[in-house]
């Protein structure tokens, strides 16, 4: 979760395009890879599909995780783009194991290529994948749909030119096991670039510590605070795929500190770690008023 809050952009425009983009070419590529009977292009135009799935599904957390709190939800639907973002990668990993076995299954029974089309229709691929990464490119840091659309639609350019390369080398070689072979490079291309957004979306899922903020830090700064002795019960977690929470105990020699603390501290943990929504409390830590979370703990 990087400092960029680029959950302040609006990227409906972007996801229309790609999405439309992204449509019309798994149809061709679906028609294109059947006549041709190549599993390369079927693959690939598989994994497209999925992408134009998953920026359906990330374009509609982004509108939902807008909504905002109400009695029963009390953070609004901010958490949507997180379970958004895990099932894409869920489901993408699924997808991907299919192709799997259909291109290991291949290897005993290869059919013939129709190298050309396979050429074609994959350097169109390059064009409208590379397009689809250049509109997400400005927010790929900062929130984890974003990044995710980026990585899906550059990782396809890369793969696409991957098909054109063995569609030539088909043409003057002739050997067929090129194809499963190259379907088995996609499906590794793609774990390798889900992997990072799958682990990312279940950490946020179980509200682990988002990545890119240090809990070492915030919780030596908040140490480093006079008038404060000691801090405990720090928890951070995600509210969404761009936003961070806190809660967090402070012990402070007098409850003189209140407000001014208060508001000081939540201005230098959103300006110096990101975080979002930050809640407070401060104690005395005499034994006699000691808050339940340590009494639980002893």
């Amino acid at each position: 979760m990087a400092h960029t809050h680029s959950h302040s952009m609006d990227y409906g425009r972007a996801f229309a395009i790609g999405i439309a983009l992204n449509t019309t070419f798994v149809i061709v590529e679906f028609i294109f890879g059947t006549m041709a009977h190549s599993l390369a292009l079927v693959a690939d135009a598989g994994h497209n599909l999925s992408d134009v799935l998953a920026l359906l599904l990330a374009w509609g957390a982004a509108a939902i995780s807008r909504r905002g709190p109400s009695s029963t939800r009390t953070y609004g639907m901010r958490k949507s783009s997180i379970l958004v973002s895990l099932v894409n990668a869920v489901a993408l990993v699924f997808a991907m194991g299919a192709i799997a076995w259909e291109a290991v299954r291949r290897f005993g029974n290869p059919e013939p290529v129709a190298g050309k089309m396979v050429i074609i229709v994959a350097a169109v691929g390059v064009l409208i994948n590379g397009a689809t990464a250049l509109l997400f490119m400005s927010g790929r840091k900062g929130d984890l749909n974003i990044r995710g659309a980026f990585l899906h639609m550059a990782a396809d350019a890369g793969v696409s030119l991957g098909v054109v390369l063995s569609g030539w080398a088909m043409i003057f070689t002739g050997w067929l096991w090129l194809d499963p072979v190259v379907s088995l490079g996609i499906v590794a291309v793609v774990l390798i670039g889900t992997w990072g957004l799958l682990r990312e979306s279940m950490n946020l899922a179980l509200d682990a510590v988002p990545e890119g903020i240090d809990l070492d830090a915030i919780q030596e700064y908040l140490r480093s605070i006079p008038g404060v002795s000691d801090v405990h019960d720090l928890h951070v977690w995600g509210m969404s795929t761009t936003e961070a929470a806190l809660t967090a105990h402070l012990v402070v020699s007098e409850l003189s500190y209140g407000d001014d603390l208060l508001v000081k501290v939540e201005g230098e943990l959103h300006q110096r770690f990101d975080i979002d929504h930050a809640t407070l409390q401060t104690e005395t830590g005499r034994s006699d008023l000691q808050c339940r979370c340590r009494l639980i703990r002893t």
